[in-house]
């Protein structure tokens, strides 16, 4: 039998983009030794590094702002379904963050001393920074990134995934993983475990995520016995890119071009559409984003599509000088990618860009289950029914700080027993697939959960989802534990992959099928109005081996 890689560290990681890197630098400069653990690079895996946008928080040095303004905005938002307690950390903490990575030198734009900040869908002030509309994601995570070298207690852990959370007398004791380069299986024994694994997008064939954001961390929770919260609501953005192809940007660049410059959205026949549906554009950017994702999947519908089942996003009658005015860098990028806006439509479509639900924790990112915490995108509550915009970021390093800060003062007697008895558990057999393939059922749910799970949702088509999620997850099961067969085996990565997707998909879709209004992210076309009735959290739990559903009233400030 192989032998077990074993570690120890008083707080243990698992996911390094912005909310794990946050919570790695509170944790050890409060004094705790911390191994920061991630199944691709430090630091250059999630979402963070991908962004491109803004960053909300009420610095007020645009104009007079205050926190509690963005915490109306947020609240609003989120359609009578945000954990109040959470959402209001979110707004009162963002300032502090953003000012501190200022004095790291994250680079926010800038005029004198004051931090430019913009306008962004939603606020009711000039709240959001950024680095530049290409850069603002990659130099938070530089800016980590760099903290992170200067500061003593932190091990730096790649190319390592975390198959489960090990609990032991009801308690999170540590991690059981597997290092992909090696093909040995790793027991990590730790006082806190906390989860900042990002989101679920890839589990959509039309996404924004980078491709470790499967929903592991999701599947890790419930296993280990914590409760989920809100699964229903993924936020589709609706002029992602599709075509032609582009490299090292952003898919959901396209909305700030829009914005500024009123990019056209046109059918296969050259036709604007959405008029159609309610809104005359005359040039300007006018159509929200619910709408413009329900127009161009009706026109996709009726036939009236782009070759690639989207719609076109013209800027042919902008002049390029005009364009360099307003995006001079991006222009020169989007060039090197063949691109030219003056003489080229791109062709873009609603995809998978943010989930507002996830793991149910306090205001100190504590679970139910004592010693596992949750951080970033993974924590659920915070955004309600529809995350405003610019909180992403926001709620990366807001939570990452405060998990880092309450894993750093977690101490208990360690059991590296059980976390070494799980990590063996997992060694030996021949693992035979035949000739089952993990990718091609990968790629399966992915466009199952595009066609029945998207943006609107019926019924019938949210059942048929379900059956054959049930029917996939039987399948994969029957085949036993995946094991490793040496250094970066595919299949099995494949394999783990899967499990995860599937029982995060399984949840996302029973709640969708559960909750019978339309309300924020979550829109039926079979119940078209939002019910009060429905004014209530689903939480979702295991329960012998079986996922369950829940309604609870939703968290507010008075019953925190």
């Amino acid at each position: 039998m192989a032998e077990v890689l074993e570690r120890e560290a008083d707080v243990v990681i698992v996911g390094s983009g912005g909310a794990g890197m946050y919570a790695a630098l509170v944790a050890a400069r409060a004094g705790a030794d911390v191994l920061l653990l991630d199944r691709s690079l430090i630091g250059r895996g999630g979402a963070t590094v991908m962004a491109q946008m803004t960053v909300a928080a009420a610095i007020g040095h645009a104009e007079l702002d205050d926190w509690r303004d963005h915490y109306a905005d947020t609240l609003a938002a989120g359609r009578g379904l945000n954990n109040e307690p959470l959402a209001r950390l979110l707004c009162a903490d963002a300032p502090e963050r953003i000012l501190e990575m200022a004095e790291w030198n994250v680079g926010w734009a800038s005029e004198g001393n004051a931090i430019t900040q913009a306008m962004a869908p939603g606020h009711s002030a000039r709240r959001c920074v950024y680095v530049d509309y290409l850069d603002t994601g990659p130099a938070v995570s530089r800016t980590l990134r760099a903290q992170l070298s200067r500061t003593e207690g932190v091990t730096r852990l790649a190319d390592l995934v975390a198959r489960e959370v090990v609990v032991a007398d009801g308690r999170a004791v540590g991690i059981h993983g597997h290092h992909l380069s090696s093909g040995r299986e790793v027991a990590i024994t730790a006082d806190a475990v906390v989860l900042a694994t990002g989101g679920l997008t890839r589990l959509y064939a039309r996404n924004s995520a980078s491709a470790n954001m499967g929903g592991d961390g999701f599947a890790l929770a419930l296993r280990a016995g914590a409760e989920l919260v809100d699964m229903e609501f993924v936020q589709f953005f609706p002029i992602g890119h599709l075509a032609p192809r582009m490299i090292g940007m952003d898919p959901i660049m396209w909305d700030p071009f829009r914005y500024k410059l009123g990019g056209r959205l046109l059918n296969a026949e050259g036709e604007e559409f959405t008029e159609r549906y309610g809104v005359t554009e005359d040039g300007s950017y006018k159509i929200t984003r619910d709408l413009a994702t329900y127009a161009i999947y009706k026109e996709v519908e009726a036939g009236r599509g782009s070759p690639h089942g989207g719609a076109w996003l013209s800027f042919e009658h902008i002049s390029e000088s005009d364009l360099r005015a307003a995006f001079g860098p991006v222009i020169d990028r989007l060039a090197a990618n063949g691109i030219d806006l003056t003489k080229t439509r791109i062709e873009v479509s609603p995809i998978a860009h943010y989930h507002m639900g996830g793991m149910v924790v306090d205001e100190a990112m504590r679970s139910r289950v004592p010693g596992l915490l949750a951080a970033g995108e993974l924590v659920g509550g915070a955004g309600g029914a529809n995350r405003l915009s610019g909180n992403a970021i926001s709620e990366a390093l807001v939570f990452g700080a405060r998990a880092g800060q309450t894993a750093a003062a977690m101490s208990t007697a360690r059991n590296s027993a059980a976390v070494r008895a799980a990590a063996e558990a997992a060694i030996g057999g021949a693992g035979d697939l035949g000739d089952y393939n993990p990718a091609a059922r990968i790629l399966e749910l992915q466009g199952l959960l595009n066609r029945d799970v998207g943006p609107f949702r019926d019924a019938d088509a949210l059942a048929r989802a379900l059956a054959r999620i049930e029917a996939m997850t039987a399948e994969a099961a029957a085949l036993g534990p995946p094991i490793a067969q040496g250094a970066f085996d595919a299949a099995f990565l494949d394999r783990l992959d899967l499990a995860n997707m599937l029982l995060t998909a399984e949840a996302i879709t029973r709640a969708a099928l559960a909750r019978d209004e339309s309300r924020g992210a979550h829109q039926r076309e079979d119940y078209p109005e939002m019910d009060d009735a429905w004014g209530e959290n689903q939480y979702s739990s295991l329960s012998e081996g079986r996922l369950a559903l829940e309604r609870r009233p939703v968290v507010r400030e008075d019953a925190a």
